[in-house]
């Protein structure tokens, strides 16, 4: 959902969400009712080899729209990637893209589409909304449960040489249609499943308590969550649970709109230089952090007070005590982590103990780091990640 923003600052949805089984057939229709005649899919070579490619473009395709495909996402896309989807998007001149895939095709879809029509670098666009020129119309098709692009105005991409992590926004960054099939997730593997699980997890959980958040977003985010602790482990013990699929894929996409209108904080700090030294999937760096990261928060009486109660909307037999509520809720982040089968110590995906001071500085220049409910500093991720080493 892109956003309108109300006199108070919060934005409110105006990306259309269609959802359900077997809605990707409507991709078509969607398109036609943007009046596009020139779409240019932006998607990863994983999806054209599932058959998902061949089929959105059929039914682009049948709705009149000329076709032009790019499908060289990587996971964790950089500046590169974005430069490369540009080239073709210059030399087809699209009047809509159209984004399959999980997060990095959609983010890569956005990155292309602001310097088609704004120019500059994605340098430029880093931190802020800084576009003047309207985009083209995006559709965003997702296979993935996780990141809440689909309704962001922000594309996450990596700086090609410094392998930075940049948010980058436009005010009207967001996918004009989101196109929410479950189905469409059934073919995603268990680890890429459960990873990008946990990432939605890590967005509602992080949104609720961050110094940004608003009535708005507390809203989705604890819709968010209280959608995912109940649909992931159903997931991740049977992938072929459609209901589920779909419960997460509602999941993702509301945890989207309470980043929107909150922000993130150290948990998601910590797995940018995760990601970028040490090639970690950004689901699987959040959620590596994020049972520290709520430990660490819970010092705090308010963020305390909102840890308990998402812990209660999970488990509704817990008591009054918010404490053993907030550790309860780092225990569920650990239930979860065992049932998606990942070891919870980052030793055990390669992170040595000489890694942490360059880890910690890198994590202090995070964006998200400012928003968290507690300062956090270098000492304090150095403290974070001493404790998440051997979890």
């Amino acid at each position: 959902m892109s956003f309108s923003e109300s006199s108070s600052g919060e934005k409110g949805p105006t990306t259309r969400l269609v959802f359900g089984p077997g809605v990707r057939r409507s991709t078509g229709d969607l398109v036609r009712e943007l009046g596009a005649r020139r779409a240019l899919l932006v998607t990863d070579a994983g999806l054209v080899a599932a058959g998902h490619a061949a089929e959105i473009e059929a039914l682009v395709r049948a709705a009149g729209c000329e076709l032009r495909r790019f499908d060289g996402v990587r996971t964790n896309p950089t500046t590169r990637d974005v430069d490369e989807c540009l080239a073709v998007a210059r030399e087809f001149q699209p009047e809509l893209f159209l984004a399959l895939g999980g997060g990095s095709p959609i983010d890569v879809a956005k990155g292309a589409n602001m310097l088609l029509t704004n120019g500059g670098r994605m340098q430029d666009y880093r931190g802020r909304a800084r576009t003047t020129k309207p985009l083209l119309p995006l559709v965003a098709v997702p296979t993935t449960a996780g990141t809440g692009s689909e309704v962001q105005s922000f594309a996450l991409i990596a700086d090609e040489e410094t392998h930075q992590k940049m948010a980058c926004g436009a005010a009207d960054g967001a996918a004009r249609a989101a196109v929410l099939d479950p189905e469409l997730t059934l073919t995603l593997p268990a680890f890429p499943t459960a990873c990008s699980g946990l990432d939605a997890v890590g967005h509602a959980l992080e949104s609720a308590v961050t110094t940004a958040r608003t009535k708005l977003s507390g809203f989705y985010s604890r819709g968010s969550w209280q959608l995912a602790a109940r649909a992931l482990p159903r997931v991740l013990e049977q992938p072929g649970d459609v209901e589920a699929r779909g419960d997460m894929q509602l999941a993702a996409a509301w945890a989207g709109l309470a980043i929107e209108n909150s922000m993130l904080g150290a948990a998601h700090a910590m797995a940018n230089p995760l990601t970028a030294r040490h090639g970690l999937e950004h689901g699987l760096a959040v959620a590596l952090a994020l049972p520290h990261v709520v430990r660490f928060n819970a010092v705090d009486e308010s963020a305390r007070s909102l840890y308990a109660a998402l812990a209660r909307i999970a488990d509704r037999e817990l008591g009054g005590d918010d404490r053993a509520a907030a550790e309860a809720l780092v225990a569920r982040l650990g239930k979860l982590l065992a049932a998606g089968s990942i070891e919870p110590a980052l030793a055990a995906h390669g992170v040595r103990p000489a890694h942490v001071p360059a880890l910690a500085a890198e994590a202090a220049e995070q964006w998200t780091a400012q928003f968290n409910p507690r300062p956090v500093g270098v000492p304090e991720f150095r403290a974070l990640f001493e404790a998440a080493l051997g979890a």
